[in-house]
């Protein structure tokens, strides 16, 4: 009689299915949105904070000799901070509507920051604001200029605004993979589970009792 030997027979080994990776439209919606809102805060930071510096010197002529005059971003065009705060509005806006609102306001975004861009560049080379200052001052109307300068704020304030455009070209791109604020519903849809209405006190624990009359409750209702 022959010997039989019982060999294992090979089991096929379970191959556990690693995590589905992330998608990249996830990914880029995320990146997209942190590009944004750091684009458009940090441009409108820039053209408000640009927009208060010097941005013209000169000297106005006077009986007694030249006096000195300077011109902040304010004092050239008022609009470069303007629209920097419209802009900030307009970033916040976008995540509080949704559909065809957001890409109003993305389009709103964008405008205001080329708004000031090329506002802030046309206002690089302008002297009206000194010569209405050297007319204050002196008293003549008719009061010149001269040594007139420019300083890069007015180029800077405009970098600030290509910033906010940037971040208004991304809403347009984007802004429809961002998920929207809202107080009922979670990101994926669902809403958020209700709190239980409050049960009456047990009479037999007057622990429950005393936390009622804390409550302003009528423990006997």
């Amino acid at each position: 009689m022959e010997r039989v030997s019982a060999v294992p027979v090979p089991q096929p080994r379970t191959v556990t299915a690693d995590p589905a990776p992330e998608s990249s439209d996830g990914r880029g919606s995320r990146r997209s949105l942190a590009a944004a809102l750091l684009l458009g805060a940090a441009g409108s930071t820039v053209v408000l904070l640009a927009s208060g510096q010097v941005w013209a010197e000169g000297r106005a002529a006077t009986g007694g000799g030249a006096l000195p005059l300077t011109a902040d971003g304010q004092d050239v065009t008022g609009a470069p901070a303007a629209l920097a705060i419209v802009g900030l509005a307009a970033l916040v806006a976008v995540f509080a509507v949704r559909g065809a609102g957001r890409r109003l306001v993305a389009v709103l975004l964008a405008l205001s920051g080329l708004g000031a861009a090329l506002s802030a560049w046309a206002g690089a080379t302008d002297s009206t604001a000194l010569d209405e200052e050297a007319a204050r001052t002196t008293g003549d109307a008719a009061a010149t200029i001269d040594a007139l300068t420019h300083t890069a704020w007015p180029y800077v304030t405009a970098a600030g605004g290509l910033l906010i455009l940037v971040a208004g070209l991304l809403a347009l791109r984007f802004g429809s993979r961002w998920p929207t604020m809202s107080g009922r519903y979670e990101r994926d849809g669902t809403p958020r589970p209700r709190k239980a209405p409050r049960t009456a006190p047990d009479p037999d624990r007057p622990e429950e009792l005393w936390k009622a009359l804390d409550r302003g409750e009528d423990p006997t209702g």
